[in-house]
Parts: C-alpha cells; structure tokens; sequence
C-alpha cells in the first residue's frame, strides 16, 4: 500500500456516515452492516448522522463541520460548505439517474421545453441555511429551457414559499394544482408519487435528453465528502471506507430486488414510486469515480450555483479534488480479493466472499492493518 495511509495518529472512537434519502452505496453498505463491521475489530462504533441525537446531528449533513464524518449526498450543500472555508476533501462522484421532469396540470397542452418560454414557473423558498431545494428548481429549469435554446430569463420564476414539516416538493405542487404556477420542476421517487396524486402531466423529460448537462443538479453528479483532518490523520481509514463502498456498489449491481427494498427504505417511497424514478439498470449505476467528465459536470453545477448566489466563493473543484483515497481503496479492494482467491486455491474456507462471512471480515481487517 502506499506510505500515504501509514499512520500513527490515535484511532477516533467513533465515524460517521451521512447520505441523501437516494440511491448511494453508503446507505447500501449500511442496510448490510457492512461499515459497522470493517471497523469493529479496530475498536470503532460506525454510526449514521440520521439515527444520532438533534445535538450531535446539529446540522453537519449540510455544514459537514463534524471531523470524522463520511457524506455522500447532494452538490449543492457541498459545494456550499466548501466555499464557506471548510476543509472538505471531494473524494469520489457517483452519477445516478433520478428521474428528474418538469409538470405541468393534466390538459394544459405543455408537451415540450420550448412551451415553457413565458409561463410561471415554480422556484421554492425555505428558510434554511443552504436552500438546496431552490437550488434544485432552478437548475432543473434552467436545463429543461436549455433544450429549447432559452434561458431562465425567458420565463416568469414565481417564489413559492416552503411548507414547514411539509414533504417533498408539496408547496410547488399545490400551487401547481392551485393555478398559482404553470409548471413545477421535481425529481425522484416521492416526487413520481406525489404528482400521480394530485394528476399532473409531464411536460419535459429531462431524461430523455441526450447531453448529460442537462440534467446537473443536485444529484448529478453525487459528491463523496470527508473533512481534510481526518484525511491527514486517518488517511488508511478513510481508504476502507472507500472500499466498502465499492464492494457495496459491485454488490447493488448483481442484486436487483434487494436494491430496491433498500432504496424503498432509504426514499421512503413505495414500489411504484421506485420503479417510476429509477430506470431498469440503476442497480448498476452506484459506482464512484473522479474521472474528468464527472468533474467537468460538477464544475458546471458550480458556476451555475455561484451565479445564482448559492456559494460564498468559487470553488476550484478539481483543486478540491483527491484521487489517492480512491486509488488506495481500489488498491485494497484488490489486494483482498487477491487473498481471497489465493485462500480458494490454498483449500481455505472462504466462504465470506466480499460482504458475507466471518473469513471475509477477517481478511479485511488484516489485509490493510
């Protein structure tokens, strides 16, 4: 392994993991007890930030403030914390589509992005530190009008103040359903189901665009984010997190039924919400990478947030970007199953193959202590 994730430093009691309620290979590897269990032999509880009490939770799934926290969640906070001077280290990016689609009310005859040109378009108001969902609406506006040639400017952005406690999305919808607004951007699972209740008709499909830049929003692409202090003093453990998070992701794509009784629990939609936002094959999209088309797109979503005001200060995002951690975790994750097929050959019990097994969790631990 590299020098780099030789370290001496004290080992922390406790990591951290938080996620967006999407398709991630965190929230994977949590529903297997995957995490939980590369670290327990070093003497290290794996707690999620969602299951934590309101004072340790404060609000560090937006700010990432908490040093020894892993978070796999949308751009939009991310890029936020980062431009207000937090050290966060950007250390992988997954591109996973969610069915993102501007509505419109049933028979209102809006069937193509160049009809939007002069409606009322919904853009959401919410009295918190980073409102990601405005940010969501805007981009996904701008990327539906961007297939017709315009611009937001070509069109009447209505504010639609947010509904304290209200879900997802249900104060652009009602004034959708209300005639306050022509149009409504959403995206994913509960927003698939919310819109079937209230009979609203899709106008544009973002995902039916050929060009991915239409569809950079908070989701697209997905940052994994770790505090650089726990990167400079822990650099071995936060390898083995990575690596877990590709063994989760190699697992989604050979376990279909199981990703969605898992992405049931993590969206808190039902099946048909699921079926209706993830298209067959998702499984198959958790991977994480930081390849240059995957950077390049989330440069774009940055200058988009910076000129509509979401960032403090630019963010060179391939500046904040670090490769070794990926690169040491792929490395582990091959030198384990490396062990694993020698232990096969050899006449060992195997049979914790990657994810199951007492011999898999033993090999993890040493293979990289």
């Amino acid at each position: 392994m590299s020098s780099r994730i030789q370290n001496a430093s004290p080992l922390p009691d406790t990591l951290w993991f938080t996620r967006c309620p999407v398709p991630t290979a965190t929230g994977i590897a949590a529903d297997q007890g995957w995490l939980a269990r590369e670290f327990a032999a070093d003497g290290i509880a794996v707690r999620s930030l969602q299951d934590a009490p309101p004072e340790v939770a404060a609000d560090h799934h937006y700010t990432h403030a908490l040093t020894g926290l892993f978070r796999e969640g949308g751009n939009v906070p991310a890029l936020w914390a980062r431009s207000r001077g937090e050290a966060t280290r950007l250390i992988g990016l997954t591109w996973i589509e969610e069915r993102q689609v501007v509505l419109v009310r049933a028979g209102s005859g809006v069937t193509e992005p160049a009809q939007l040109r002069g409606l009322r378009l919904a853009v959401p108001h919410h009295d918190i530190g980073i409102d990601f969902w405005r940010a969501m609406a805007l981009a996904g506006l701008r990327g539906a009008l961007g297939l017709a040639g315009l611009t937001l400017a070509d069109a009447e952005l209505v504010d639609v103040p947010g509904v304290p406690g209200g879900g997802q999305w249900s104060a652009e919808l009602a004034a959708l359903r209300d005639g306050v607004v022509d149009a409504v951007y959403v995206k994913g699972a509960l927003a698939v189901e919310a819109a079937r209740r209230i009979g609203a008709e899709v106008a544009v499909e973002l995902d039916a665009a050929p060009d991915r830049r239409a569809r950079v929003n908070n989701g697209t692409p997905r940052p994994i984010t770790v505090h650089q202090r726990l990167l400079d003093e822990q650099p071995e453990l936060v390898a083995r997190f990575l690596a877990v998070l590709l063994e989760a992701a190699d697992w989604a794509a050979e376990h279909p039924e199981e990703v969605v009784r898992i992405l049931r629990a993590e969206t808190g939609a039902g099946a048909e919400g699921v079926a209706g936002a993830y298209a067959p094959g998702s499984h198959r999209t958790l991977h994480l990478d930081l390849s240059a088309e995957r950077l390049e797109l989330l440069a774009l979503q940055e200058r988009f947030l910076g000129e509509q005001g979401f960032l403090t200060a630019p963010v060179d995002v391939r500046a904040w970007a670090d490769p070794e951690p990926l690169r040491a975790a792929r490395e582990l994750l091959r030198a384990r199953r490396a062990g694993e097929g020698a232990g096969v050959a050899a006449g060992t019990d195997t049979s914790g193959a990657a994810g199951s097994g007492a011999g898999a969790d033993n090999a993890r631990i040493t293979d990289f202590r």
